[in-house]
This record gives C-alpha cells, sequence and structure tokens, in this order.
C-alpha cells in the first residue's frame, strides 16, 4: 500500500478493528452512552468510504455527475443535522441554514478562479464545506433547543416584560447557539501550531508546493469560518421564530399570555379594579351584616359570648 498508510490489508483491518473496539468498551466503561453510535460510526465510515472509492473515478470524469453527488453530499448532511438537532420534523429546516452559508462561499469561491472549477477540485472543497456547515448547524440548533427548555424561566420573564416572542427566544438561545463556533476558531488559531489539516497535507502529497498547500488551507480555513457563523446564525433565528422546535421527549418553555397594551391594558385595569372594589364592598358589608346581628343577640340575651 502505497502513501502516507504503508501497511498490508490483514494488518489495516485488525488495527482498525481493535481501534473500533477499544474506543466501544472506554465508551461504555464510562457510561457515556454512545457505545452503539461509536461502533456504528464506525462500521459505517468504512462501508461508505469504500463506496465512494469505488465510484470516485466516474464521478470526477463528469462534471454532471459531480454536481449530483454534490446535492447528495447536501440532502445527507441536512438530514444528519436535523437530526442532531431534535426529532421534529422542523428539523428539515437545517438544510437552510446549511445552503445560506455553503452557497455564497462556495460560488464566491469559483467565480474568482481561486478553486478550480474542474471536479477533482470541486468535490472535495464542496465537501468539507459542506461537512463543516452540517456539525455547526446540528450543534448550534442542538444546543439552542436545550438552552430554551432549560432557561424557561428567563425566556418567560421577557415575554411578562413586554418582549416579542421571537425577541425573547433569540435572546436566550443566542450564547449557547454561537459556542457552536468554538472549534472553527479553535482550528483557525492552532493551524500549523497544533495541527496540519487534511487539505494542507492532501494538496501537498498530490506535489504541489507547501506554500500552493498553505494557500488551499488558508481558503478552506476562512470558507469555513464564514459558511458556519451564517449557518449558525440562521439556525437561532429559525428557533427564535419558531420554525425549528423540540421534538418529542423535549419541552418547549410554554408562551405566556402576553399582557395586553395600551387602551385594552387600561379597560382591564379599570375593569379589575371595579370587580375588586365590588367584591371589597360585599366582602366589608357581609361582615358588617353578621357584626350587627350579633350585637342584637347579646342586646337581647342580656350578653352572651362575643
Amino acid at each position: 500500500m502505497n502513501g502516507t498508510v504503508t501497511a498490508s490489508w490483514p494488518l489495516l483491518v485488525a488495527v482498525l478493528g481493535v481501534l473500533v473496539l477499544a474506543t466501544g468498551l472506554v465508551a461504555g466503561l464510562g457510561r457515556l452512552g454512545l457505545t452503539r453510535q461509536v461502533v456504528t460510526a464506525s462500521v459505517r465510515a468504512a462501508v461508505q468510504l469504500t463506496a465512494v472509492s469505488v465510484i470516485i473515478v466516474a464521478v470526477l470524469r463528469s462534471a454532471g455527475l459531480t454536481a449530483a453527488f454534490v446535492v447528495i453530499m447536501y440532502v445527507i448532511a441536512s438530514l444528519t443535522a436535523a437530526r442532531r438537532m431534535t426529532r421534529d420534523r422542523s428539523g428539515g429546516w437545517a438544510g437552510l441554514a446549511i445552503a445560506a452559508g455553503v452557497l455564497p462561499v462556495l460560488g464566491l469561491l469559483l467565480g474568482t478562479g481561486l478553486v478550480a472549477t474542474r471536479p477533482v477540485a470541486v468535490l472535495p472543497i464542496a465537501g468539507i464545506l459542506i461537512g463543516g456547515a452540517m456539525t455547526a448547524s446540528g450543534l448550534g440548533g442542538r444546543r439552542a433547543l436545550d438552552d430554551l427548555r432549560q432557561r424557561r424561566g428567563e425566556y418567560e420573564a421577557r415575554l411578562a416584560l413586554g418582549f416579542p416572542g421571537r425577541v425573547a427566544r433569540r435572546d436566550v438561545v443566542r450564547p449557547a447557539a454561537a459556542q457552536a463556533l468554538l472549534p472553527a476558531i479553535d482550528q483557525t488559531r492552532t493551524v500549523g501550531l497544533v495541527t496540519l489539516p487534511g487539505a494542507f497535507v492532501g494538496v501537498l502529497l498530490g506535489g504541489a508546493s507547501p506554500v500552493q498547500a498553505g494557500v488551499t488551507q488558508l481558503l478552506v480555513l476562512i470558507g469555513l469560518l464564514a459558511i458556519e457563523t451564517i449557518a449558525v446564525l440562521v439556525v437561532i433565528e429559525l428557533v427564535a421564530a419558531g420554525l425549528i422546535r423540540p421534538g418529542a421527549g423535549r419541552d418547549e418553555p410554554a408562551r405566556p399570555r402576553q399582557e395586553p397594551t395600551g387602551r385594552w391594558r387600561r379597560a382591564r385595569t379599570t375593569a379589575s379594579r371595579w370587580r375588586g372594589g365590588a367584591a371589597g364592598s360585599w366582602r366589608h358589608g357581609r361582615t358588617a351584616g353578621r357584626t350587627g346581628s350579633r350585637t342584637v343577640r347579646r342586646r337581647r340575651g342580656g350578653g352572651g359570648l362575643p
């Protein structure tokens, strides 16, 4: 086997199997609840990469097949982000967040010629950008919905103060959703010092100079930052608008009835005062009547207990 991995196929399969089993064992011993997901994800990755390795040669020979493959990647990314956010069907709005981030950035890179329009260049760049948008959208949406449930009191307090529902939800979910950008920010800050990302290594192994590899990686990193920022912002707005909602088992803060404003508030206040005054007068009259009756009984009977 040529390239960066130099090993025989049996040894490769054995090492991968040991790593998967070890990861699942550690997750199980730590009671992380992710053992099944770790094993399933590893098996799926092996099957999917094997299939892609077989068909990628045919895909890269045709611009139409490349475009179709990019669309398939987008659909799968949207479904994955939707499932990560919520069990509700409203998670389908994740596709809008991903598209809002990927389309302008990828269009800019292709339109300016910084990324060649050849299938061999478009496919990997598009995959990296779509993957970043998927991760940021799914994580941002999940954190936004969780925070909206956990900070229910703050949400209701804002409604009671007269904030519109959309503004109240946005103020509550924005800090938590924004944390989905931290991995991309940390990766960009430490590139070249801690990690050598895949685009850099791939271009370098493809025969390009280190400068060309660095420029390519810089485009990818800055593009990812832009895409993920846009995607998270769109997710925040979708959650604030109530378009993305919690699914079964995840309660959404109930909307308290907002207080009326203007003349309706004055009318309601006046009516409340009138009802309160009438009730008070009735109670006062009833109490006075009881007191008078006791006084009459004492006078007739010549005393008695008060």
